[in-house]
């Protein structure tokens, strides 16, 4: 049997270490933002676990729509999860709902996302600032100054900044939510 050169053995063994340090590390990450765990063993996040904000410098969009990341932060000292899509309003200063709530579609492609403490989640929210400027349905406009954001399977909201034009009485959408919320920050540079 031949023995290796003690450098050419210790870069072996030093790239099989790091090799099996991120699988550890990924796989880690994975189980930390994926349905690897039952629901029933981790709670659902509510209200008072979650920080939620929008990026509202990371907007973009085309023909009458803007695109933002609305993020999840856990805040808690627990691990929660969430599943689907969660409800959005917009509110005025007083907190009055302006409007009809946002739309979201199906949940065939939503999924459990654990979050542990100080860990984000994200969808995207579709402001569709075409509607409030034209849409007959629209014809009063006020200025909302909050979203009131109720995460998903829950009774409960939280407010989130979000200052923008918004029609008064209910009728069209001028919200939507894009996707079920997935795992991760949701914005440009994380």
């Amino acid at each position: 049997m031949k023995l290796l050169p003690t450098t050419a053995a210790r870069r072996i063994v030093a790239v099989a270490a790091a090799v099996v340090a991120g699988l550890a590390i990924s796989t880690a990450a994975y189980a930390a933002t994926s349905s690897g765990t039952s629901p029933a063993a981790i709670p659902r996040c509510s209200a008072n676990d979650l920080g939620v904000w929008v990026a509202v410098n990371q907007g973009n969009g085309a023909a009458g729509t803007i695109y933002y990341p609305l993020e999840f932060t856990n805040l808690s000292h627990h691990t929660c999860y969430l599943f689907g899509y969660p409800g959005v309003s917009a509110l005025d200063v007083t907190w009055r709902q302006l409007g009809s709530p946002a739309s979201w579609g199906s949940l065939a492609s939503a999924r459990i996302v654990n979050l542990l403490p100080g860990a984000t989640a994200h969808t995207i929210l579709g402001y569709h600032d075409v509607v409030v400027g034209t849409s007959p349905g629209c014809a009063q406009v006020k200025v909302a100054t909050y979203l009131r954001v109720y995460p998903p399977g829950q009774r409960s909201a939280t407010l989130a900044a979000f200052p923008v034009q918004a029609c008064v009485h209910a009728g069209p959408a001028y919200l939507s939510i894009i996707e079920p919320i997935i795992p991760g920050v949701g914005t440009v540079n994380g």
